[in-house]
């Protein structure tokens, strides 16, 4: 605690002679010195191959919660403030919060036991669904975060990044979306600066999810930096039938359009359509029987009062 009281005075003095606001866009330089303060966790593969730039400092490290999360507070000497997100660690549970993937609404909440109800809001557009181990590591993390963002706020901090890597490049888009709509609500001040660089991030939710995303940062406000060759990026699996369509589109109606048609076109095109979509609505059911309720009977056993959501019917998972 007296780290904590100390680094905040520190970083008030340092907000009150040196704070510039952070800018919009995409800066290599300024990629480069988040991703060396991501690569400090202990447990980091990377952690040696990325120096430390002089001007960083960390005020607070937290516990690991929910499925083996963690994350850490770092102020800089001109008085801006990074929220680090730890990712994937060698821990059966920490992998099992990348395969809950099962979908669930950007819009809704989570009862995580019996005095911990989480509620977002992260989409507008009720068709927006987003992965569940994530939300859940969003969720925990959050509830840890906001309160030390509201102390350093107090103290003159007004600049906040965002940086994680994989897993933590994952919740640190939702918890982009979380902040941001906090902000809109009015429940963090208005002149809060949010901006984030995901690194080497997976997938994070369905095609209105990312819609809704992009629109929010569309200026500048958030990053996702990947290696071309890195298979992280390519997760979850993604799988999209005619029903994650606009119901404008003509695919969806195509069933009614073949029993228009005069026999045997019509038994011949509804045959042969049957194939098609047949195999991916098998597929979006498998997933999520065994990326849903299947890890869920493991996740109750590291949060006992978890009660399970109820999942949607698809697995459209798209890079945001």
């Amino acid at each position: 605690m007296l780290r904590l009281v100390i680094g905040i005075l520190s970083c008030f003095l340092f907000a009150t002679v040196h704070a510039q606001t952070i800018k919009p866009g995409f800066d290599p330089d300024e990629y480069r010195r988040l991703l060396a303060v991501s690569a400090q966790f202990g447990d980091s593969a990377y952690r040696q191959k990325v120096p430390l730039t002089d001007g960083y400092r960390m005020l607070y490290e937290s516990p690991e919660m929910g499925l083996k999360n963690r994350w850490q507070l770092w102020t800089t000497n001109d008085g801006k403030a990074v929220i680090n997100l730890r990712g994937t660690i060698m821990d059966p549970v920490s992998w099992m919060c990348n395969f809950y993937a099962a979908m669930i609404p950007a819009k809704g909440s989570l009862q995580l036991d019996k005095e911990f109800q989480f509620s977002y809001d992260w989409s507008e557009d009720p068709k927006a669904a987003v992965h569940t181990g994530w939300t859940i590591a969003t969720a925990y993390l959050s509830k840890d975060i906001l309160p030390r963002l509201d102390s350093l706020y107090k103290t003159g901090v007004r600049d906040y990044y965002i940086i994680g890597h994989s897993q933590g490049g994952a919740i640190a888009y939702l918890l982009t979306s979380h902040l941001r709509s906090l902000l809109k609500r009015g429940l963090l001040p208005t002149d809060m600066m949010v901006k984030t660089y995901c690194s080497a991030a997976p997938k994070p939710g369905n095609l209105y999810y990312a819609y809704g995303f992009e629109a929010e940062n569309n200026i500048g406000w958030a990053y996702n930096v990947v290696n071309a060759a890195d298979w992280v990026p390519e997760t979850p699996f993604s799988i999209q039938t005619v029903q994650n369509m606009n119901a404008i589109n003509p695919f969806v109606d195509v069933k009614k359009i073949i029993k228009k048609q005069k026999w045997p076109v019509n038994w011949g095109l509804n045959h042969a359509y049957g194939r098609m979509t047949g195999p991916e609505y098998k597929s979006v059911k498998n997933f999520r029987k065994y990326l849903g309720s299947f890890v869920y009977k493991n996740v109750k056993k590291t949060l006992p009062g978890f009660v399970e959501p109820n999942y949607l019917k698809q697995m459209d998972y798209v890079r945001t």
